[in-house]
């Protein structure tokens, strides 16, 4: 008890600075390929902390050859990922924390109350793009480590913080990371979850798949074949494999999510003029994976639809259309609840929230499935952000969820790196 007295006064004595440091994340437009100078924040928060800093920029080359690289990116230079490590005295349980610098673009501007890189406080939220994913999750996990410091407790085991590039577009950073040795016996990836629980993660892969028409003047497109005309009968097909799927669902975690398992439509590309009938159209979208399912399952049951186009309409018996898995591909993720992480990570935030935690599983993607297939760490995703409003326009996170969050991680922390490995 004396312990958690001593946090929550550290924390209420360092909210100002966890703000500011939230706000000069925020204001830093880390899209993909431009994460250099958000990185360079966390670099001089962490040396500030004392960690050893281990700073490097992804290659290609130590990535490619694993079975979970999916990047189109054309290369990594200037945009390093950071890992910063506090020892501990040894004998002790390690722990990784995974958070990601990178954020999703911000779309139309005109849609925006403020700013998307403005970093304005409302009513005790903070609003700008990256803020609810997952700059405010960063934050949390960096204010946890400065609180565990200045307790100045012995901790046996390690903490490895991390901050990723690349998340947003499949793991390559994460992946990275795990490549280079850094493992734990636990990792927390503090994604928006709204102080949930999610032991288990979605998976998902992008598409892109080609609809063959046949071109002809505008004036007279009933000489012609328009793909766009086509690609909605691709469109309904996949809508309907949607249902089918979640209709198979029995997980009691996803019991409160409309759709457990989306295939959602995100790009259509067709026609090159208004007079013209397009020959060619593209869509490109991404298709969720089940904890208990495998990528080349779900690949074989998108395929088996598209294959099968030819008895909804004969167009397709001569114009097959194509699919194509590119970019991005998330591992999914698949915790038992039994397990000690999420029994000592429940019983934290029931002390701090005064509520049994809600117990769940991800509706999206994170880097948890590369940690947990591809270094067999237990992984559970917690955070302080907003899921409704990750990558959406007025993008926020709640600060106080944000202490709340460094609160349950700093007690969790004495606890799991103490214990005997």
């Amino acid at each position: 008890m004396e312990y958690h007295r001593l946090i929550k006064e550290l924390i209420e004595a360092k909210k100002k600075s966890t703000i500011k440091l939230l706000q000069r994340l925020v204001q830093e437009d880390s899209v993909r390929g431009n994460e250099s100078k958000a990185q360079a924040i966390v670099i001089e928060k962490c040396r500030k902390l004392g960690l050893e800093l281990d700073i490097w920029e992804v290659e290609e080359e130590e990535v490619k050859d694993h079975p979970f690289y999916r990047c189109d990116r054309d290369h990594f230079k200037g945009n390093p990922n950071v890992v910063g490590v506090l020892k501990g005295s040894g004998g002790g349980r390690s722990l990784l924390l995974n958070g990601h610098i990178d954020v999703v673009p911000e779309g139309e501007r005109e849609g925006w109350t403020y700013d998307p890189y403005s970093g304005v406080i409302q009513d005790g939220k903070l609003y700008g793009r990256g803020s609810t994913d997952m700059k405010g999750g960063s934050v949390a996990l960096l204010l946890a480590l400065e609180v565990i410091k200045e307790l100045n407790v012995p901790l046996k085991g390690d903490i490895i913080f991390e901050s990723v590039i690349e998340e947003e577009s499949g793991g390559t950073g994460t992946l990275a990371a795990l490549l280079r040795g850094y493992k734990a016996d636990a990792a927390i990836i503090p994604e928006p979850t709204n102080m949930k629980l999610f032991p288990k993660q979605q998976g998902s892969m992008w598409f892109r798949i080609k609809v063959k028409g046949k071109p002809a003047h505008g004036g007279t497109r009933y000489e012609g074949v328009n793909a766009i005309d086509k690609a909605y009968t691709v469109i309904h097909a996949l809508q309907h494999l949607e249902s089918s799927r979640n209709g198979k669902v029995e997980d009691p975690l996803y019991s409160s999510i409309p759709i457990p398992l989306p295939i959602n439509i995100g790009r259509i590309e067709s026609g090159k003029w208004p007079s013209s009938v397009p020959d060619l159209a593209v869509i490109e979208g991404r298709v969720g994976v089940g904890p208990w399912e495998t990528m080349p399952e779900v690949e074989k049951e998108v395929e088996a639809v598209i294959s099968n186009l030819n008895k909804v309409d004969p167009w397709f018996e001569h114009h097959p259309v194509e699919i194509e898995w590119f970019g991005g591909r998330w591992q999914p993720g698949d915790l038992p609840c039994d397990h000690e992480l999420v029994k000592s990570l429940s019983h934290y935030m029931k002390q701090v929230l005064r509520t049994t935690p809600i117990v769940e599983a991800s509706p999206w993607g994170t880097d948890g499935g590369i940690l947990s297939k591809g270094g067999d760490i237990p992984v559970i995703v917690f955070g302080p952000g907003t899921t409704e409003v990750a990558h959406d326009k007025d993008e926020y996170i709640e600060l106080d969820r944000i202490y709340q969050t460094a609160e349950i991680l700093s007690l969790f922390i004495l606890d799991w790196c103490n214990k005997k490995k």
